[in-house]
């Protein structure tokens, strides 16, 4: 079965939602000197040859890579919220 719920890396210390308030989650992120998106974009193998298929399961990859490998604790995956699907 394919999971069709939409995830974003985040650490649990943030405050916000990125799926609900990422100008909030984006600063607080940058502010506790963490540049979460950077990490994520370092991991994962996006291209934008790629089709969205492919680019999305490769962001996703790399999300339970980091989780998985989480030696400090800090990162989690966030659902997207069901009222913001």
């Amino acid at each position: 079965m394919v999971d069709d719920v939409e995830h974003m890396l985040t650490t649990v210390d943030n405050p916000w939602n990125p799926f609900t308030n990422y100008d909030e989650w984006y600063s607080w992120d940058r502010a506790a000197g963490y540049d979460t998106p950077g990490l994520l974009a370092r991991i994962s193998k996006v291209s934008l040859d790629l089709p969205d298929t492919e680019i999305d399961s490769s962001i996703e990859q790399a999300i339970d890579e980091i989780c998985q490998m989480n030696i400090n604790g800090m990162y989690k995956k966030a659902s997207k919220p069901a009222e913001a699907a």
